[in-house]
């Protein structure tokens, strides 16, 4: 039986939907290297129950439509559209998974695909051929919550679900829109310092540390002032069950300030 990995993709801006950078180029050529899933589950920093009155959801859309959840971008960019299907069956199978371990997600069959899934999956997935499911973080709960969230979906693996965290490594956007680099500027140390401890946390295997790594790599609260991008990161680490591994697939930055980093587990 094949078991897919579990991955966790920095999304950076929608405009890598249409600059070249080193990360548009890799996520281009990922899904070549990996095996064709029958469909995938995005768990994505864009789709947040914490703003959904504590209420988490999963996408049960058949034709889930493409969200433009953004502002001041060129046109071309607002008349993308990522036409995948949905699919209410692997809804159905990711709510009675969570239930099954106590975690509650209620089904919601209009949402469609925000930014963090239809910006990645379009480069990996350009013809939009395979089912899509999003699930939401929770920005209200604890990465221990969203590791057990992972685990409880681990199962999806072994069925030919490609389960995929998008976030990001790094996202302080106060500090991108001061600074206002230009999109091939290198990281400043107080970036690379914890994208480097990340991936060395990874390494040794400390989930623990890479959990609670706002609070304990350096410059953790200043490249997450805000856990939203960094919480699908734990949900993958989960889903990629045990023993634990982690195998960073990609590292380059956008902006000077957005690392890009891409891990895969199991």
């Amino acid at each position: 039986m094949r078991r897919l990995p579990s991955l966790f993709l920095s999304h950076g801006s929608p405009m890598m939907a249409l600059e070249p950078s080193p990360a548009r180029t890799f996520l281009a050529g990922l899904g070549a290297q990996l095996p064709r899933p029958r469909a995938i589950l995005v768990v994505s920093a864009h789709h947040d129950a914490a703003y959904q009155r504590g209420r988490a959801t999963v996408t049960a859309s058949p034709a889930p439509p493409t969200i433009h959840d953004f502002g001041g971008f060129p046109d071309e960019l607002f008349a993308m559209r990522y036409p995948a299907p949905g699919d209410p069956g692997l809804a159905t199978r990711v709510v009675d998974l969570l239930a099954g371990h106590g975690l509650a997600v209620t089904a919601d069959p209009d949402r469609g695909l925000d930014h963090g899934a239809w910006v990645p999956l379009s480069l990996i997935y350009p013809d939009a051929d395979i089912p899509v499911v999003q699930l939401s973080i929770a920005s209200n709960a604890s990465p221990e919550w969203h590791y057990a969230l992972g685990k409880a979906l681990a199962p999806l693996r072994d069925e030919d679900v490609l389960i995929v965290g998008s976030g990001s490594i790094t996202h302080n956007l106060r500090a991108l829109f001061s600074a206002r680099l230009p999109i091939d500027a290198p990281a400043p140390s107080w970036v690379s310092d914890f994208t480097d401890w990340i991936a060395d946390r990874m390494a040794a295997g400390a989930i623990d540390d890479v959990l609670h790594s706002v609070e304990r790599a350096p410059h953790g609260a200043d490249n997450h002032p805000t856990p939203d991008h960094i919480l699908p990161l734990f949900v993958a680490m989960g889903a990629g069950g045990a023993p634990f591994k982690a195998e960073r697939l990609h590292d380059s930055v956008t902006y000077g300030l957005l690392a890009m980093d891409v891990y895969a587990f199991g």
